[in-house]
């Protein structure tokens, strides 16, 4: 018996799900890589349901035909959701894989480059620019090799990003270190300044003694005078005789028979007032003026004490 074709209300009739008012999953890109049989396009699909349509003669050709058709359809609806172009611009099976290939191409490109910039000075992105390198000809390439060059240039881009923040991770603690040396330098270096400060405002106290009762302080000043004429600690034992037996280092030491005055017995004392107005009081003036006389006069403290033993001045 001949089958009859079922009409439209037949309840054998299968029904057709509409793919623009029921929801379509979006394809991924692995999906969309697998579904090697689009590249085909619809022209193919299309003329191997006619034939099978013309070869079988009944209305299971016309619904498979219908079937094709609609997943066809669901595809490019899914696709077009998931990014900038319409439906009638994906167009085909095969425009599916296209479409979407130079979606992914593009849009992994752009975040390659920018991690590529990022990375100069900080991470080694060879490996990433070699891939976009040939990410870059996907026009020329089929989407399915599109897809793993895609797939490889993210997977390298991953892993200069990690480089990187590892890189900035390392920098941002050395310039912290840097920092926080700075700090510790600095104030160690006004602690120091302070202290000097402290210790010369100490010696400058005992640098100009009031009267008698300070000879270690005019001392003091005198080692720091020797040392600077380049005269050693010999010639400072020297010059400690000499002034212990001339004045007792008393700036207002005086001789009242002579008349000689201050811790160098100058005769006149006004003589050391080329040293300086204070020479009455000021026991540095005092020594420096000492200091330049027994230059002048016998070259050196130990000089001038030898003189002294052997006549009694100097």
């Amino acid at each position: 018996m001949q089958n009859q074709p079922s009409s439209p209300d037949s309840p054998n009739n299968h029904h057709t799900p509409d793919p623009v008012s029921e929801s379509t999953p979006v394809l991924s890109r692995r999906a969309l890589r697998n579904r090697r049989s689009w590249r085909r396009g619809p022209v193919i699909a299309a003329g191997a349901v006619v034939a099978v349509g013309a070869l079988v003669g009944s209305g299971f050709a016309l619904q498979s035909a219908v079937a094709a058709q609609n997943e066809r359809i669901a595809a490019t609806a899914a696709l077009s959701a998931a990014s900038d172009l319409s439906v009638d611009q994906l167009g085909s099976h095969a425009g599916i894989l296209e479409a979407r290939a130079v979606k992914d191409a593009q849009d992994t490109l752009s975040g390659a480059r920018d991690t590529i910039t990022k990375a100069k000075g900080k991470a080694d992105a060879t490996a990433l620019a070699s891939s976009v390198a040939a990410l870059e000809d996907f026009r020329l390439l089929a989407p399915e090799r599109v897809f793993e060059l895609a797939d490889a240039t993210e997977a390298h881009a991953a892993t200069v990003k990690t480089a990187v923040a590892e890189a900035d991770r390392i920098a941002a603690e050395k310039a912290k270190a840097a920092a926080a040396a700075a700090a510790k330098a600095k104030a160690a270096a006004e602690a120091a300044a302070a202290a000097e400060a402290e210790a010369e405002q100490s010696s400058g106290s005992s640098s100009y003694p009031s009267g008698p009762a300070n000879p270690t302080g005019a001392q003091a000043i005198a080692r720091d005078m020797v040392s600077a004429r380049g005269w050693g600690a010999d010639q400072f034992g020297c010059l400690v005789a000499l002034w212990d037996r001339e004045s007792g280092w008393n700036v207002y030491a005086q001789n009242p028979s002579s008349g000689a005055y201050g811790i160098p017995q100058a005769l006149p004392g006004s003589k050391m007032g080329s040293a300086g107005s204070d020479w009455q009081t000021n026991a540095a003036t005092q020594i420096a003026w000492g200091l330049g006389y027994i230059a002048d006069r016998y070259g050196s403290p130990c000089g001038a004490w030898d003189h002294s033993e052997s006549v009694g001045w100097y």
